[in-house]
């Protein structure tokens, strides 16, 4: 398999060179010859499959239901039904309640409109050949496996943050999207939007001068508080629920409220701990700005160590990247749990760092920048720089909106932003973060070979095992 090496990653040089061709060309060629086979012509309503039906692909399809080109037509989640009133999502959700609320939402415009719902995505594809494109919301664990078919089988694919599970799946996605070509998005809604690009703009101004050292943060932690190590204890798998489906490429265990909702995401074998939540919201301005792509080594700590089956609470992760270029090395700082990065002196008191437990804070050599979560607006500190502030001038495509860009695309416009492509690149450098932090030392990192050179013991978090009969490659 072809890796993704650092000169080979997305840069945002070219990611912008490329975007701003295919709009050129966008403006000359009928998109039928620009998309080929694969794209959906301008006049019609792309068709969209939804994969995961809990709280965030719920939160997906409401975004969708603006987009006048964009329908709903079918649903597949292994559970009927999810009580989400214990998380921030709140209310109901599930396949029947999403199929439900989409034909409800269609129905308004088209009398009786229908949804089409399964347990099994793959059954799904084979038997709704009306679908043009999948968003899958699944857990993690998942997210590679639906990506892969669904791109494989023709599908333009919209795909949850982070894009998969470990390092070489993101590899292999990424490797899927090019040799495809079908129009893909991963879910950092923030990529899209006005802060991300006015903090490259900054940043490649030299509003700061040169960036050496990044932190990025969030307030995030476990879900679960009944359980704080090992397995949880087994239960019955209640009515509605396709366990072995929901399972997918993990070996068997037993069934427990532990794990679904939501609270998957506490262990190893379905999440990503808090990193891999929102690591591809909050570092993301500083991977576009400094074109971050491979760091040569990276560092972590668990709050109260690292147990086999449950990531930790909270933990602080230190990456090394080289010199891109005219750009200096960067020294970047992630921590989660309720962590945060120790106050810089030089502030006015009221400055503050983020918002809402979320924040990225880039050090340059002239000053600094602080953004809020999910790729937020920028701010100068001290704040007092921001009185007489003129911002330089917008060099950057401006995004029309997450789910438009990759509707767009998948009509024959220009690549999303986040695609796969990024996404991908963006992930990885999240989860090596969470390989560190498993093999519990200091782990240099071979980008190009895909393996860590003082640590041969990381091979077995790169890649995972994966049952018979949900293998992919």
């Amino acid at each position: 398999m072809k890796v993704m090496t650092p000169s080979s990653a997305v840069s945002r040089r070219r990611f912008l060179g490329t975007t701003a061709a295919a709009a050129a060309a966008f403006t000359i060629v009928p998109r039928h010859v620009l998309g080929g086979a694969r794209f959906v012509a301008p006049s019609e309503k792309v068709n969209i499959a939804i994969v995961g039906a809990g709280g965030q692909g719920r939160t997906n399809m409401r975004g969708l239901f603006p987009l006048a080109d964009a329908q709903i037509i079918a649903v597949a989640d292994p559970i009927e039904h999810m009580d989400l009133e214990a998380f921030y999502f709140r209310g109901i959700a599930g396949r029947l309640p999403v199929k439900a609320e989409a034909e409800k939402h269609y129905s308004q415009k088209t009398p009786n409109f229908k949804v089409a719902d399964y347990e099994d995505f793959r059954v799904m594809l084979e038997k709704e050949k009306a679908i043009d494109a999948v968003l899958c919301a699944t857990p993690d664990h998942t997210h590679a496996y639906v990506s892969v078919l669904a791109m494989r089988a023709g599908k333009h694919c919209y795909c949850e943050k982070p894009l998969t599970h470990n390092v070489w799946e993101a590899r292999l996605v990424a490797k899927v999207a090019r040799e495809t070509g079908v129009a893909t998005q991963m879910g950092n809604q923030g990529h899209s939007g006005e802060g991300l690009r006015a903090t490259y703009e900054w940043i490649r101004a030299g509003v700061i001068g040169d960036v050496r050292e990044v932190h990025a943060w969030t307030g995030a932690s476990r879900w679960s508080k009944k359980y704080t190590h090992g397995l949880p204890q087994s239960e019955p798998v209640p009515k509605g629920t396709n366990w072995d489906l929901w399972i997918g490429p993990r070996e068997m265990r037993p069934y427990s409220s532990a794990y679904t909702p939501v609270t998957w995401r506490d262990y190893w074998a379905f999440g990503t701990a808090p990193i891999g939540d929102f690591f591809c919201h909050n570092f993301d301005p500083a991977c576009f700005a400094l074109d971050l792509t491979a760091p040569t080594s990276i560092e972590a700590y668990g709050a109260g160590g690292v147990d086999a089956e449950m990531a930790p609470p909270g933990g602080v992760y230190y990456y090394h990247f080289p010199a891109r270029g005219t750009m200096p090395p960067v020294k970047f700082y992630w921590y989660d749990g309720g962590m945060r990065p120790p106050r810089p002196e030089g502030l006015d008191p009221d400055d503050q760092l983020g918002a809402g437990g979320n924040g990225t804070l880039f050090i340059g050599d002239k000053g600094m920048i602080t953004c809020p979560g999910w790729a937020g607006d920028p701010r100068l500190l001290p704040g007092s720089r921001m009185d007489d502030f003129q911002p330089p001038p917008k060099t950057l495509p401006r995004s029309k909106g997450h789910h438009r860009d990759w509707i767009d695309a998948c009509k024959g416009g220009p690549a999303a932003s986040a695609n796969f492509e990024y996404g991908a690149a963006l992930t990885e450098m999240g989860l090596l973060g969470l390989v560190a932090l498993r093999v519990g030392r200091k782990m240099e990192w071979d980008a190009k070979a895909m393996k860590s050179p003082n640590c041969p013991e990381a091979d077995k978090f790169l890649k995972g095992t994966y049952r018979p009969g949900w293998e992919i490659a």
